[in-house]
This record gives C-alpha cells, sequence and structure tokens, in this order.
C-alpha cells in the first residue's frame, strides 16, 4: 500500500513550521526522522494534507548538559544518543533503553523527539521520560511551556502538545550516586515491539529503598507508573521477600489487554519477570 497525496514544505525556520501549521491546522503533520510516521502512511493510518519536514532546524538538535539535567534536542538521534558520553554517565536509564530501539537502521534516522510526539505505549522513551519524570519543552508561535512527562502522555497516540505546537526538546534530571537505573523489555525477536518492558529508578539510603519509580510500557494505552509496587519497595532493602511483595503489589497496578503480541495473561507474567530481575540487578549492583 502507497500513503496518501500530500504537500511537502521545507522548513527553514521555526518561523516556517509555525505558519504552516497554523495554515493547514491539524491536517498537517511534522516530519523528523520520519521512521515511524513513513511506516503510518504508508498504512494509511496517517492522511495529513501536508508534510513539514524539520530535519534541517539545527537549533532543534544537541545533547548538553544545563546544572542538573541533560538536555536533549527533539531531532536528536537515538544513534546521537547512544554515543552520547554526557547520556551515559548522567542519564543511565536512557542511555540501557537505547539499545532496545528498533534496529541500526532506525536508530540512524529515528529521532527522541518523533518516539515522544508520537507517544506509542510500547516505545523505550516514553518508558523512560516517565520514570524519571522528565520535562518536555513545548514550543508554540507565542513561547514555549514546560510540561512533566507524568501529564505528558495522555493515551494511544495522543500527548500534551496541542495543535499549532513542537516538541523541541527533552530534559532529563542527572543521577545521583545513590541511584540504580535497570531497563529492561522482553521481545519475540530483537527489535521487535515489546511484549512488555520496564524503566526502574531506584533511590537508595543505605541498604533501604528511600524512592522508588516503576515505568511500564506495553501494558495500556500509554506508558503507565506502578505506585502499589512502588509503595510496598520503599523503606525495604532489596531480598526476594521485597521482590515477592512487590510482584503482589503489581497486581493492582497493572490491567492490561491482550495485543498481537501476547495476551492479558501473559503481558501480567512478563511484568513480574521484569520485576523481579530489575530489583536483582539493582541490589547485585549496590555497593
Amino acid at each position: 500500500m502507497k500513503s496518501p497525496a500530500f504537500s511537502y514544505l521545507k522548513a527553514q525556520t521555526m518561523g516556517d513550521v509555525f505558519s504552516a501549521l497554523k495554515s493547514h491546522g491539524e491536517s498537517a503533520q511534522l516530519l523528523a526522522g520520519g521512521q515511524s510516521l513513513l511506516a503510518m502512511l504508508n498504512l494509511r493510518m496517517a492522511n495529513p494534507s501536508i508534510l513539514i519536514d524539520i530535519s534541517g532546524l539545527n537549533t532543534l538538535k544537541g545533547i548538553q548538559q544545563i546544572g542538573n539535567a541533560v538536555r536533549i534536542g527533539a531531532l536528536s538521534t537515538h544513534q546521537e544518543i547512544l554515543s552520547s558520553n554526557i547520556v551515559q554517565t548522567q542519564v543511565p536509564l536512557l542511555a540501557q533503553a537505547v539499545p532496545y530501539v528498533a534496529h541500526l537502521a532506525i536508530r540512524n534516522k529515528g529521532t527522541i523527539g518523533g518516539s515522544l510526539a508520537l507517544g506509542d505505549p510500547a516505545a523505550e522513551y516514553p518508558a523512560v521520560a516517565l520514570a524519571l519524570n522528565a520535562t518536555l519543552i513545548i514550543q508554540s508561535a507565542t513561547g514555549e511551556r514546560r510540561v512533566k512527562a507524568s501529564e505528558f502522555f495522555i493515551s494511544l497516540y495522543r500527548t500534551a502538545v496541542q495543535a499549532q505546537e513542537v516538541l523541541i526538546a527533552v530534559e532529563f534530571p542527572v543521577a545521583t550516586s545513590n541511584q540504580r537505573f535497570v531497563f529492561s523489555e522482553l521481545a519475540r525477536r530483537k527489535g521487535d515491539y515489546a511484549m512488555a518492558g520496564m524503566a526502574m529508578a531506584l533511590s537508595l539510603d543505605g541498604q533501604a529503598i528511600r524512592e522508588a519509580s516503576l515505568a511500564f510500557m506495553a501494558m495500556d494505552d500509554k506508558p503507565i507508573l506502578a505506585p502499589h509496587a512502588m509503595k510496598a519497595l520503599v523503606g525495604q532493602s532489596i531480598n526476594q521477600q521485597t521482590i515477592a511483595n512487590a510482584q503482589k503489589a503489581l497486581e493492582q497496578d497493572l490491567h492490561p489487554a491482550g495485543d498481537l503480541s501476547a495476551n492479558a495473561a501473559t503481558k501480567k507474567h512478563l511484568s513480574r519477570v521484569l520485576l523481579s530481575r530489575a530489583l536483582m540487578q539493582a541490589g547485585a549492583t549496590h555497593v
């Protein structure tokens, strides 16, 4: 199947983008890396009147540390994030997640902004952003606004980005020495959509867990936190009983529907497996 007909604009400035968005409204679609959008066009899942190509806007690229945050431009590719020393040392949870993103060819072209703005509930970056409660920076012709990841993902392929707005960057908090991070997912084949996935961030106070953030993917129509399991971990050291209690609490947090990758029972089982593995890994790396 081929894509429907559409007009094309290669934006030279953000002014071009906002002008085109104002003229075409919701029938306009932004094109960044195109690794998701082009497939959706060919499947007739998207039918824009115009594609606004923002891939040449250098102001939306780059990775830099600003104080206690790492700011990543929306047009930064997966491969650029994977090879960034700043990301490796300052945002280790994101660094762990990038190798799971699709395949090499897609990582060379796809962008973090495209993934976050799409809001695919089975994607890696939304789960990482939620686990770290990253800040999403959204721009319109009248200015910028900052939205926490906990409020950014609304439902299936729906985010806080409104008509005539553009996601321009994301800021992740810099990791501290008392934190432990684990990202893991399970798929039928490497690069396939995950049947289940989890991003975990723990803050430790000695041997005890002071704060816990558990974000699951491929479990709902958006990435979701597991508040009951998180509560079960707080104040506890990592051992088999703690893991069992967290797994039991997880039953109250996850209510997946089956999909083409796995049925609901399988997804719930895989989530418990991922949680156990992540906690054991975090415990093993605790010094």
